[in-house]
């Protein structure tokens, strides 16, 4: 193998017991016999304190499939100082205005509540997250949050040597280190700039400083650098390295193609031809790699099988960008800014809420290789560059189409007509806590495209359980008075107070024309504003509780539940907003179903005026109602 001799004289240079770093300064490894130093891990007392002191995991952080996000990813930065071919666009990537993206200050702030509520694993990635020059202080200040066991780092390994003892005083747990190949000339070509012999030098000083493993990981792709498989597997012979092995993954601008993706099992054979006793290790919990090991050797390796062998189901990551944006899955394109609610004053709660909401919504599964290389993304630059880590790839993307994802009990369908793109519907499963589901009951609909179609789904169906054309059911009373105006013709609230208290229940609608430009901006979640249809369903639902504060005459209801979908309608390019109220009480919810629908269709108004002011409310109407004297009512 022509790479071979390379590997044999890295192995030489990784062995040395005396050598030169990027710092100038000397370093030491143990000969071979010799004891090597300890992994750098949690200290005992620490670990025995987070066990006894355990809190119950955050229902805002569990998902509508039970899983728990207990893993952390932050973007420190959107720039590199290398241009890998399958991360960044040859051309390069439009950077964030340094005033958009994340201050330090921020960052821990997210940090320390998302900690608060179950995390206790944060991986910081980038971009290079060792360009940012306080990387050191913010790997610190992570380490005195209570509760967070592991910080990790993801690097391209330039300026690792150099930074590393600072990382490791600091409280930096765990290294990934990007490396595709170990051909100098190749490395150049893969990622078009010089650094090769830096990377090994950071691979050397983080053995020296007792990391172990040591995680190396190497996209493969066929016809780059699939013939140097043997050679990465044999450095772990005498090295304690995880070499993970990475399918290559499709990105906006990294023109992926299926004929270059190496599979899992492809790559386990050739290993195997070598090595037949290589054995497989037992699957940590919610990792996303396949473990082996040959007997014998020092190191193991592993596979990210991102693309072949999905691992949605046990994913336990959350990201958050470098400008601010929570992704809950990798392949996933719709993002929430938390970074615009935090400079708007949003209080714990309120953040809280929203990250629930996002959480909420996550897919059971990506949509596989061929779905996902047509759908719009960031590159993966602007998500975090080699995230292939630690705990990498694409958790959770687009759900299987015929499953079923619970909210509130309605039917969760993905179907996409030439009318309308049906976008939220679903139930309950039993494993959700109460609390989250109080709270996720807001999730939104994620913007979805596909061809595929569920078969019993309608996609003109605005409302979750089928209808016959609505007619008033039964005869229907009405007063020919105004009964909020007295004898003398003054305003006067009703008293309510000989009523009998019955269940009411109102449903209302309304519809925003966006017309075709902020349309697509919505659709596509980006609009600078933030998430266009989170802020109208929060801000519907926050309308329907302050009813009585807003109209004059209306009496105070105790709501027992709030409902607000958006829908969107390709046809018309409009947002189809539907509200319903429940109560028990002497009074009927009309107002406030109607007070809903309107304020949310008045929210996507304010998120999208910047864009386009040729935007009509319309529609604005009740749909239906049930309970009190007068009787039921269902439009035409």
């Amino acid at each position: 193998m022509a790479a071979q001799p390379v590997s044999r004289m890295l192995r030489r240079v990784l062995r040395s017991s005396v050598r030169s770093c990027s710092s100038g300064a000397l370093v030491t490894q143990p000969h071979p016999g010799e004891p090597s130093q300890p992994a750098v891990e949690v200290p005992s007392g620490r670990r025995r304190f987070l066990r006894e002191h355990a809190a119950p995991f955050s229902a805002f952080l569990t998902d509508s499939f039970g899983r728990r996000h207990s893993y952390l990813r932050i973007s420190l930065t959107e720039k590199c100082n290398l241009r890998c071919q399958y991360c960044m666009p040859e051309e390069g990537v439009p950077l964030t205005p340094k005033a958009d993206l994340l201050t330090t200050e921020e960052i821990l702030t997210l940090a320390r509540l998302f900690v608060k509520e179950g995390v206790d694993k944060i991986r910081l990635t980038g971009g290079e997250p060792l360009i940012r020059p306080d990387v050191v202080d913010i790997v610190a200040q992570l380490h005195q949050l209570e509760g967070l066991r592991t910080i990790g780092i993801t690097t391209n390994g330039i300026n690792l040597a150099r930074l590393l003892p600072q990382l490791q005083e600091a409280g930096l747990s765990t290294i990934n280190i990007s490396l595709d190949t170990l051909v100098p000339a190749k490395f150049e070509f893969i990622v078009r700039r010089k650094g090769f012999r830096k990377v090994m030098e950071g691979i050397h000083k983080a053995i020296e400083l007792g990391y172990s493993p040591v995680k190396v990981n190497c996209v493969v792709m066929r016809g780059l650098n699939e013939d140097e498989l043997l050679d990465f597997v044999a450095l772990t012979e005498g090295l304690p390295l995880d070499v993970r092995f990475i399918e290559y993954m499709p990105f906006d601008g990294n023109k992926w193609n299926f004929k270059k993706m190496v599979s899992y099992k492809e790559m386990l054979d050739t290993l195997r031809q070598q090595w037949p006793e290589l054995e497989k290790l037992p699957e940590e919990e919610s990792s996303t790699a396949k473990a082996f090991k040959i007997p014998g050797f020092r190191g193991r390796v592993s596979f990210i099988t991102s693309m072949s062998e999905h691992f949605c189901g046990t994913c336990n990551r959350l990201r958050i960008t470098a400008d601010g944006n929570l992704k809950v899955c990798l392949f996933g394109n719709s993002e929430v800014s938390l970074r615009d609610h935090l400079r708007a004053g949003a209080s714990e709660e309120e953040l809280l809420r929203i990250i629930g909401a996002a959480v909420g919504r996550k897919k059971r599964q990506h949509a596989g290789m061929f779905n996902i290389s047509q759908m719009k993304n960031r590159p993966m630059i602007l998500i975090e560059l080699f995230l292939m880590c630690q705990g990498s790839p694409p958790a959770v993307p687009s759900i299987s189409f015929r499953d079923s994802l619970h909210v509130q009990g309605l039917r969760h369908r993905v179907s996409f007509s030439s009318q309308m793109v049906t976008l939220w519907k679903g139930g309950w499963p039993p494993q959700i806590p109460l609390l989250a589901q109080r709270w996720l009951a807001s999730a939104l609909p994620q913007r979805h495209h596909s061809s595929h179609l569920d078969s019993d789904a309608n996609p003109k169906c605005l409302s979750p359980e089928p209808r016959a054309p609505a007619t008033p059911s039964g005869p229907l009373p009405t007063s020919d008075q105004l009964t909020h105006v007295d004898r003398e013709g003054q305003a006067a609230m009703v008293d309510v107070g000989g009523k009998p208290d019955t269940e009411r229940v109102a449903v209302a609608s309304a519809v925003v024309l966006l017309g075709p430009v902020a349309y697509k901006l919505v659709q596509e979640n980006q609009l600078k504003k933030g998430d266009a249809l989170v802020v109208a369903q929060l801000a519907g639902v926050q309308a329907a509780k302050l009813t009585s504060q807003l109209i004059p005459l209306c009496h105070h209801v105790a709501l027992s539940h709030v409902q607000v979908q958006l829908e969107l309608d390709s046809t018309r390019h409009a947002v189809l907003v539907r509200a319903s109220c429940r109560a028990r009480g002497p009074t009927g919810v009309e107002m406030e179903a109607l007070t809903s629908a309107a304020v949310a269709a008045l929210a996507l108004y304010d998120m999208c005026k910047a864009v386009s002011r040729d935007i009509v409310l319309a529609e604005i109407k009740l749909v239906s109602k049930t309970g009190g004297q007068r009787g039921d009512f269902h439009r035409t």
